[in-house]
C-alpha cells in the first residue's frame, strides 16, 4: 500500500545514524519486525525496518544509518530533511516482510541485531514488554565500536526494569574500561548457549551474518530452522 507520510522529525543519534519519525496520512496496519520501501522513484524502492511498535498509532519510526560513503541510505536521508524543512510529504509502502513476531508462541526469544538491524530488534522489543510477555527475552547487539550501538543506556535501563529481558551488548572494538563482551555477535551467542533448540530466534543484520547465523545455529545448536525468522531469508 502506497502512503503519504509528514516527516516530523529526523534526529541525529550516533555514528551517522537518524532517527526519523514519520506521520502517515492513514493508518498502517503492520506487524513487529516488518519493514517499509522509501519511494525514490518508480522504479527505485528502499527497504528500512519499522523501529515502532504496531501499539504505538499514528507514527512510524525508521533508524537509517547513513555514513558520507553510504549513498544508498544517505539519500534517503536527505529527502526526508528536504521534506521536513519544506513543508512536503514522502511516499513510502508497507508494510512488507515476512519476519515479524509470532505472537501465538510461548518460546523464549533471542533477538540478535548487527549495527541499525537494531530497528528490526527494537520493535518486537517493544512489543512484547508492551504486551506483558513473560517468557525471557534475550536481546544481543553488535557493532564496530560502542557507538554504533546508539540505544546502549535505553536498553540498559530497560533490562533494569524487566526480570525476563536480558541485553548483552557486543562490540569488535572496545574502550579500555569496557565491561561487555568483545567480538562477533554470533560468536557471543554461541559461548553463552549451549542449545537453542527451544528458542524463537529474531534476526536483522547483513545478509551474510543471517546466513552464517542459520547455517551455524542449527547446524552447532540444535536451533530449529523454521523458528528462525530474518527477512534476509527470503534473498539469500
Amino acid at each position: 500500500m502506497s502512503i503519504q507520510c509528514e516527516v516530523k522529525s529526523v534526529t541525529p543519534l550516533a555514528c551517522n545514524t537518524y532517527r526519523i519519525l514519520l506521520t502517515p496520512s492513514q493508518p498502517v496496519a503492520f506487524k513487529a519486525g516488518q519493514y517499509l520501501l522509501a519511494v525514490m522513484g518508480e522504479k527505485d524502492k528502499r527497504p528500512f525496518s519499522i523501529a515502532s511498535s504496531p501499539c504505538r498509532e499514528g507514527e512510524l519510526e525508521l533508524h537509517i544509518g547513513a555514513a558520507e560513503h553510504n549513498a544508498y541510505a544517505m539519500e534517503v536521508v536527505e529527502a526526508m530533511k528536504a521534506a521536513l524543512e519544506n513543508g512536503g510529504t514522502v511516499t513510502v509502502e508497507a508494510p512488507h516482510g515476512d519476519a515479524w513476531i509470532r505472537d501465538d508462541s510461548d518460546k523464549p526469544l533471542l533477538l540478535i541485531a548487527g549495527g541499525t538491524g537494531f530497528s528490526y530488534v527494537r520493535s518486537i522489543l517493544d512489543n512484547c514488554l508492551s504486551r506483558g510477555v513473560s517468557q525471557p527475552i534475550f536481546v544481543y547487539w553488535g557493532g564496530r565500536d560502542l557507538c554504533q550501538l546508539y540505544a546502549h543506556d535505553e536498553l540498559q535501563a530497560l533490562a533494569a526494569a524487566h526480570t525476563n529481558l536480558t541485553y548483552v551488548p557486543v562490540v569488535e572494538s572496545a574502550p579500555a574500561d569496557w565491561q561487555g563482551k568483545v567480538g562477533n555477535v554470533l560468536e557471543a551467542v554461541s559461548d553463552d548457549f549451549v542449545s537453542l533448540s527451544a528458542y524463537d530466534i529474531y534476526l536483522c543484520g547483513r545478509f551474510e551474518m543471517a546466513g552464517a547465523a542459520r547455517e551455524q545455529f542449527s547446524a552447532e545448536k540444535g536451533a530449529v530452522r523454521e523458528r528462525m525468522f530474518a527477512d534476509a531469508f527470503s534473498f539469500i
